[in-house]
C-alpha cells in the first residue's frame, strides 16, 4: 500500500525557517508530480508548491522567493524549505503525489496526513 508520510513541522517565530519532508513508501512503478498544500481553519486547501518528475517547480505567488521545493527521486522524497516565515503561513501542510502503482495502471493522487506549521508573531 502506498503511503506518504510528512515530517518537519513545528512552531517557529516569524522570520524563521523550517524544512518539511515527505517520503513515499510501498510498492509502485513511478512517482510523477509531487507537491505541498496547506490548509487553515475555514479556508480551502491551497497549493503552495509543486515539482514535476523532471525537477521543474511551480510556486504560489504567496510563497515565491521564500519557499523552495525539491525532490530526491532515489529516496522518493519531496522537501519544502520554508524561509522568512510569516504568521499567515500557519496551517496544516499536506504532501501530495501522483503515483502509478503499476506500469499499465493510471496515475492516482495520494495525500499524506499533514504536519502542523505554526508561525508566531
Amino acid at each position: 500500500q502506498v503511503q506518504l508520510v510528512e515530517s518537519g513541522g513545528g512552531l517557529v517565530q516569524a522570520g524563521g525557517s523550517l524544512r518539511l519532508s515527505c517520503a513515499a513508501s510501498g510498492s509502485f512503478f513511478r512517482i510523477n508530480a509531487m507537491g505541498w498544500y496547506r490548509q487553515t481553519p475555514g479556508k480551502q486547501r491551497e497549493l503552495v508548491a509543486s515539482i514535476r518528475s523532471s525537477g521543474s517547480p511551480d510556486y504560489s505567488e504567496l510563497v515565491k522567493d521564500r519557499f523552495t521545493i525539491s525532490r530526491d527521486n532515489a529516496k522518493n522524497t519531496v522537501y519544502l524549505q520554508m524561509n522568512s516565515l510569516k504568521p499567515e503561513d500557519t496551517g496544516v501542510y499536506y504532501c501530495n503525489a501522483g503515483i502509478r502503482e503499476r506500469i499499465l495502471t493510471n496515475e492516482r493522487t495520494y495525500w499524506g496526513k499533514g504536519t502542523q506549521v505554526t508561525v508566531s508573531s
